[in-house]
């Protein structure tokens, strides 16, 4: 991808910027232990231990004898990403922008790498085996109907017996503003389910899917994007009852692009032209529930440093290089933390 650095005539030092909130998950960060305990290696064995409860007992024989079980589960990283940056020294020279590093720098984490970043948390955390993403349109609902719902979230987490003290709710902006504004209309109605959560925080709908793909950088671009459905001709010679089939039209250009349109009544003659999904699509995330102590989320590794035309031994330019490596993941024996409502389309 090439640079693009204007020459000047002169310029102010105020960087014009695009709209961005910084990372929105970096509050579910694992602490220092964690960190310690993914030092040296490409898994983490996470020690789970499980004791038999307590029996009666009695003067003559005593004690009953229970068990201990102590496993490990393993965890692996599974976030590795990074960019080079090159410029010219010449194009930075006569430009007059000797500085421009920094501030790229600064745009390339506000940008690129927060977004990502908590993109990729979310994703992961919606994906993980064992999570169950409850699936409704908010797009006409109203205050009521989504506090009705998240007391139900809360109701079923305080029977597991979740604490409160990490439990976090992230929210859209929108679905947030109608909570916001139905507390204000009515003062004397009960919104106190809110208060089962010790921290509310607004996520972009942009960051927030339940699966993303990472672009590698290539012919397919760069950052993330929400994952698109994937099809493919199906292989029935009956039609299936309890499958969906799709119909394709359009050309696959970007002028023209495949339409997938649901077949309402399927019939044997048509199913060669047929297609099914084999990669479901990534959704809009209403909001998410997690207790903190259920994720398992930190960088390893985090490399980022400018280097001058002098370091560099086949190119006169400027270079900044950015590499990110870390894990998000969950324990396994506390889903019961975590809950994601996901729009249904």
């Amino acid at each position: 991808m090439p640079n693009s650095i204007a020459y000047v005539k002169n310029y102010t030092s105020i960087l014009d910027r695009v709209y961005q909130r910084a990372s929105v998950s970096g509050c579910l960060a694992s602490g220092r232990r964690m960190v310690q305990a993914g030092r040296n290696a490409k898994e983490i064995m996470i020690p789970k231990i499980e004791v038999t409860g307590l029996g009666d007992y009695t003067r003559n024989v005593g004690y009953k004898t229970g068990a201990i079980t102590y496993e490990f589960e393993t965890k692996t990283f599974n976030y590795d990403r990074g960019i080079k940056l090159l410029a010219d020294v010449m194009d930075v020279e006569e430009a007059g922008v000797l500085g421009c590093f920094v501030e790229a720098g600064s745009e390339l984490q506000r940008v690129q790498v927060a977004p990502e970043a908590d993109a990729f948390t979310f994703a992961q955390i919606a994906g993980h085996t064992g999570v169950t993403t409850a699936s409704k349109s908010y797009a006409n609902a109203d205050a009521e109907d989504i506090l009705e719902d998240l007391r139900t979230v809360t109701s079923a987490m305080d029977e597991h017996q979740v604490t409160t003290g990490g439990r976090y709710l992230f929210i859209t902006p929108t679905l947030k503003g109608v909570l916001d504004d139905f507390s204000y209309a009515n003062p004397n109605r009960s919104n106190r389910v809110l208060e089962r959560f010790s921290r509310i925080v607004e996520v972009p709908q942009v960051r927030f899917y339940t699966a993303i793909d990472l672009l590698s950088g290539g012919d397919d671009g760069f950052g993330y994007q929400k994952r698109a459905a994937e099809y493919e001709l199906t292989s029935d010679t009956e039609v299936d009852s309890g499958k969906t089939y799709y119909t394709r039209s359009g050309s696959g250009t970007a002028a023209s692009p495949y339409v997938y349109t649901e077949v309402a009544s399927p019939v044997e003659a048509s199913l060669g032209t047929y297609y099914e999904i084999t990669t479901a699509p990534g959704l809009d995330v209403n909001f998410m529930v997690i207790e903190k102590s259920a994720v398992i989320k930190f960088d390893k590794h985090v490399a980022s440093r400018v280097f001058s035309p002098d370091e560099l031994e086949n190119l006169d330019s400027y270079m900044m290089k950015y590499r990110k490596y870390g894990i998000v993941e969950l324990f396994d024996n506390k889903l019961d933390g975590v809950y994601v409502s996901a729009s249904t389309s």
